[in-house]
């Protein structure tokens, strides 16, 4: 399960991505709004953390936001105490959940699982294309029903790709979705993971628009 924090307190944001990172859920820390944007824009998440006082512009103008593209990942607001207004404004706008500063990380914990519970009944992981059949949550990828083992690079790329079919990522957006931070990447590993998928599951799994970037097909879901 893929989290995006949006926390702008360094001591808080990192205490919280070692706790869900234990919790085996898979976190992008950003630290304002405008990096929300950004990370939302290119990267499918099964839940936001989204505190509600950062700098330059609040959280709430994050979900406004998120709601106007009709993008229904749950969000979970992080807001201090004597926030009622803010709380009010933030449910009336399409947050899902709120929890109160300072707060017990095993409630927080708890409010997590039962949003992504929420969420889990009502979307699907499998995608199908073709003789392609693919289930992000198993992580199981199959070509006319013979399982294809795939890297985990590999499988950043499908996250990102197939739930977005005719969007186009440039190199960088790919890059930053696969690596994040890391410097250990060859200037080539892009279209070195690209040409292994096509090689394991079809040369119709990414398309490269020259000059431009990358994108996948409509999947069957």
């Amino acid at each position: 399960m893929r989290i995006l924090l949006v926390e702008d307190d360094r001591m808080i944001g990192e205490s919280l991505v070692e706790l869900l990172q234990q919790e085996r859920y898979t976190v992008q820390w950003v630290l304002d709004a405008d990096a929300a944007d950004v990370a939302v824009e290119v990267t499918k998440f099964e839940l936001i953390v989204l505190d509600l006082g950062l700098p330059t512009r609040d959280g709430l103008t994050v979900l406004r936001k998120l709601r106007d593209r009709k993008d229904k990942t749950p969000v979970l607001i992080i807001t201090a105490r004597d926030a009622l207004k803010q709380r009010i404004l933030g449910l009336d706008l399409g947050a899902d959940d709120y929890i109160v500063k300072p707060f017990d990380f095993s409630e927080l914990l708890a409010r997590i699982r039962a949003l992504l519970r929420r969420v889990g009944n009502s979307t699907t992981d499998v995608f199908v294309l073709g003789d392609v059949r693919i289930n992000l949550k198993n992580r199981d990828a199959r070509l006319k029903g013979e399982a294809i083992r795939l890297s985990a690079k590999e499988w950043a790329l499908l996250d990102i790709l197939i739930v977005r079919p005719g969007i186009i990522f440039s190199r960088k957006q790919l890059e930053d979705h696969m690596y994040g931070w890391s410097s250990d990447m060859n200037s080539n590993a892009v279209e070195v993971h690209i040409c292994s998928l096509r090689k394991k599951l079809g040369s119709a799994i990414v398309k490269n628009i020259r000059g431009i970037g990358y994108t996948a097909p409509k999947f069957d879901i």
